[in-house]
């Protein structure tokens, strides 16, 4: 991989964070919506879309083919050591590493814990 390559691939990292960044958690009715990358460790979620960044539009398709699609339940497993990079993420009954990038492009409900009374 050349110089151009390596900048071109960090710039694209750096957008996506930057997407995922503006994906503040919001409240619609009972449900909370958050970026896959900026869920916990261990937190039950479905995935409820897609959002690629502009300048990679092909990672919709990709995400898709590899099982992110809208109901399927996921699962934060761990992150990377160092700036928690890569991702390991539990999707139906497959475990994947993400980039942080990549996963700051799944819109995820998180499921409220049924409180005991």
């Amino acid at each position: 991989m050349n110089s151009a390559n390596i900048k071109i691939a960090m710039h694209t990292d750096i957008d996506a964070q930057t997407q995922a960044a503006s994906v503040r958690t919001s409240h619609v009715g009972s449900e909370r919506i958050k970026s896959l990358s900026e869920i916990m460790i261990g937190e039950k979620c479905v995935v409820r879309q897609l959002v690629a960044p502009t300048d990679m539009p092909e990672w919709q398709t990709q995400l898709e083919d590899i099982g992110f699609i809208a109901g399927e339940p996921v699962t934060l497993m761990a992150r990377g050591a160092l700036g928690g990079d890569p991702l390991v993420i539990r999707i139906g009954l497959s475990t994947f590493a993400l980039r942080k990038a990549e996963a700051a492009c799944v819109l995820v409900n998180v499921l409220q814990d049924k409180v005991a009374a």
